[in-house]
């Protein structure tokens, strides 16, 4: 990665423009074609520097709905548990914990009430309980990464 490669990740984590050309406006900013930003993109992503490039929507203000999720897996099944529940579509992420609950996950679904369908059919095909652990408060951190 190098000083542009840095600029770049450090521009785009300030917004992206929302226009007709977004990438050719950031590209004119940088002091690049649209191409070369492109190709710095696809490398990026291609090395693992970058694992995601897209934007972020609040699923609320969109009929939608998100929570946090967790559930407590045997050690010797967690691996088949895993592939299970990320076999679903409302599963956006999933990761392991040291805790007593030792599997998270976000379930993001187009509508509430898909919520809890979604946590009792990966109850039934995992026989586990899934503890629901809905947003109470929402905290915009602003977060950014200086590469």
């Amino acid at each position: 990665m190098d000083d542009l490669d840095k600029l770049l990740i450090n521009t785009l984590q300030n917004g992206f423009p929302i226009c007709d050309s977004p990438y050719q406006r950031v590209a004119t900013q940088l002091g690049l074609t649209e191409q070369e930003l492109l190709g710095r993109l696809k490398a990026l992503l291609a090395n693992g520097t970058l694992t995601r490039f897209g934007p972020l929507y609040h699923a609320e203000l969109m009929g939608g709905a998100l929570t946090l999720a967790a559930v407590k897996v045997p050690t010797e099944r967690f691996d088949q548990v895993t592939e299970t529940i990320n076999s679903f579509p409302e599963v956006a992420h999933n990761y392991a914990r040291s805790h007593e609950l030792n599997m998270w996950f976000v379930l993001a679904t187009e509508t509430p009430e898909q919520i809890q369908k979604t946590i009792s059919a990966i109850e039934q095909k995992t026989g586990l309980t899934v503890h629901n652990m809905p947003k109470i408060t929402e905290y915009f951190v602003n977060l950014k990464l200086e590469a």
